[in-house]
């Protein structure tokens, strides 16, 4: 197993990487307040917690294997060398538990909590069971030859196509309401900077290792940062750019102006609620 060169090289992955796992770890609780204190989850797109948690449950199979798995870390060296270090670090893991975690709370404040007439779609339901499906069938598939590695891999795959994916409802939703009531920017901001984080860690190991495997070798962490940059980017020019003044009105009149743009959403209850 590959060691470091550089003892400040090493000090600042080791900080880089608790960094992005505060950041990301955070980031899930302004969401969870808000929805606490408006007593209500509307704004919140359900079909995103139930791909998020679908992503984040991928990602934790893929972390936990690779970091505590003696077999999966054997066949890594294998496929891309003894001397290449596994590419998941102990704040990886801490964070896929703690992210699993708090995404199954927030998916219990939609049940308490007011919601109008959201819920999850067919459309995100019929990709959630697809893709626990195709998991089952690829677990068959490399129980005889015991290819783990490659089978984690697919939950890799599952977690960065999850990521690609999960945020566009919520930013449709957004553009559909013509607001971002509901939808934390805390959540998008602590994202971010764990995103930025998290790409800068990978940067400083491979910079100490003179080699770049660490990115191609985990590809899936290296899709998760770029992307989800993106879609941090795009929330915060739909929160700060597209929607601001209607922002601002609703949070100075404490959610009293929701009536009139949420209606279609909320039912005729909700004006009590937000």
């Amino acid at each position: 197993m590959g060691s470091w060169n550089s003892l400040p090289l090493e000090i600042a992955y080791q900080v880089l990487g608790w960094i992005a796992f505060f950041s990301w770890s955070f980031s899930f609780y302004p969401q969870v307040i808000l929805n606490f204190r408006r007593k209500s989850v509307v704004g919140l797109n359900f079909d995103f917690l139930v791909l998020n948690l679908t992503k984040h449950s991928s990602y934790l199979i893929y972390n936990v294997s690779l970091f505590f798995s003696p077999v999966v870390q054997r066949q890594y060296h294998e496929k891309y060398g003894y001397s290449e270090m596994i590419p998941v670090a102990a704040n990886d893991v801490a964070f896929s538990i703690h992210a699993v975690l708090l995404t199954a709370f927030t998916l219990y404040q939609v049940l308490i909590y007011e919601r109008g007439n959201q819920k999850v779609s067919k459309a995100s339901l019929g990709i959630t069971s697809a893709v626990w499906i195709s998991a089952a069938v690829c677990v068959f598939i490399a129980w005889p030859s015991h290819s783990w590695l490659w089978l984690i891999s697919i939950f890799n795959t599952i977690q960065v196509i999850m990521t690609v994916i999960k945020y566009i409802p919520q930013a449709f939703m957004n553009f559909g309401r013509k607001s971002t009531e509901g939808w934390s920017i805390g959540n998008i901001l602590l994202d971010l900077l764990g995103g930025v984080t998290n790409y800068a860690q990978m940067a400083v190991q491979s910079i100490d290792q003179g080699s770049w495997v660490n990115f191609y070798g985990n590809i899936g962490k290296t899709l998760l940062s770029l992307v989800s940059i993106f879609f941090d980017l795009l929330f915060m020019f739909q929160h700060y750019v597209l929607y601001p003044s209607k922002k601002e009105k609703t949070s100075s009149k404490e959610g009293g102006e929701d009536t009139e743009r949420l209606i279609k959403s909320s039912g005729p209850t909700q004006s009590e609620n937000v």
